[in-house]
């Protein structure tokens, strides 16, 4: 007889089936879980891979874009820039602050990344060929990111939760910031028009499938659900994406790369079927730039070696001062 694994009943050994009543009682009636209470283990290891590998996104969020710094067309699109690189590694630092007060290490989060074993949101393996591209990160991919972080930003979790909140806030400036950039290209020079058409054919629909497959081939999002840690279904968000993007998109004078596109008659913009193959394909690292952004995650986290044992050697002499 095949019995059903924690993954699927939540229930790990020698947990009690009164205790995640009581766990899922707090849960409905909308408290947070904070660090030190008690949670189901397959709720904290849920809760590790989820926010880690969000912490990761974000780190590795920051290479397509940081490539373009040195190469801005002006001084202030350049600080612009800086100002949102520098943004997310502050994102990753959050979370992973969230994911270490349920007992994760930031050495075993940063290995597990390193060595391919954790993933990251596998828009940010697609390459940027153009400062247009900048732009379009910007509106689409961050766009979409808010769509997720603010259904986050409700989550059980509450440390999780907290950090969405804050994140959010500085994530709706760089929304603002792409979609500012793209309008002006869209309006601008027959050239600047193109690169900005250009930079949404290639991205469309890697934000598209950046907010995740259809719900029935996700196998963690009914527990995720179950436990108020998912609050919406990835195709919910998704639409919800959609039907704010589209408009401002078409009202830019934008043509989106998707022939089946069509508004039904609730108003809702339908789109038409999505390669989930490439997505899977990007995901594995068969696809995109899987290897070069590991590769320069590894080069930094090399090069800043000296740093970490500096700070070490600090903190030891600290306790040794104080132990005297």
């Amino acid at each position: 007889m095949t019995h059903p694994t924690p993954a699927q009943t939540g229930i790990t050994p020698g947990e009690t089936a009164e205790q995640h009543a009581h766990f899922e009682a707090r849960i409905a009636r909308g408290e947070k879980i904070e660090a030190g209470d008690w949670m189901p283990a397959e709720y904290r290891r849920q809760l590790i891979r989820m926010i880690s590998q969000h912490a990761h996104s974000e780190v590795v969020g920051m290479l397509p874009e940081g490539e373009w710094i040195t190469r801005a067309p002006s001084l202030k699109r350049k600080t612009i820039l800086m100002a949102k690189v520098q943004d997310e590694a502050g994102h990753g630092q959050y979370l992973y602050h969230a994911a270490e007060t349920l007992g994760a290490t930031r050495e075993d989060m940063l290995q597990a990344l390193l060595s391919g074993k954790a993933k990251y949101s596998s828009i940010f393996n697609y390459p940027t060929h153009t400062w247009a591209d900048v732009g379009m990160i910007g509106w689409l991919v961050d766009g979409a990111a808010i769509k997720n972080q603010t259904m986050l930003a409700g989550c059980s979790y509450g440390p999780y939760s907290r950090a969405m909140v804050r994140i959010c806030s500085e994530e709706t400036f760089h929304h603002k910031q792409g979609k500012e950039m793209i309008v002006a290209y869209a309006q601008g020079t027959p050239e600047q028009r193109a690169m900005a058409q250009d930079a949404l054919n290639r991205w469309w629909w890697p934000a598209m499938m950046m907010l995740g497959p259809h719900d029935a081939d996700s196998p963690n999002s009914g527990v995720l659900s179950k436990w108020g840690i998912k609050l919406k279904s990835n195709d919910e968000v998704r639409q919800e994406f959609i039907n704010e993007h589209v408009p401002e998109l078409l009202e830019a004078g934008l043509t989106i790369p998707d022939p089946d596109l069509h508004q039904d008659a609730q108003g809702n913009w339908r789109h038409g079927p999505i390669h989930w193959d490439e997505f899977w394909a990007v995901i594995r690292g068969e696809q995109g730039l899987n290897k070069e952004r590991l590769g320069a995650r590894q080069a930094a986290h090399d090069d800043g070696a000296w740093v970490r044992d500096a700070l070490q050697a600090y903190a030891d002499r600290q306790r040794a001062v104080a132990a005297d």
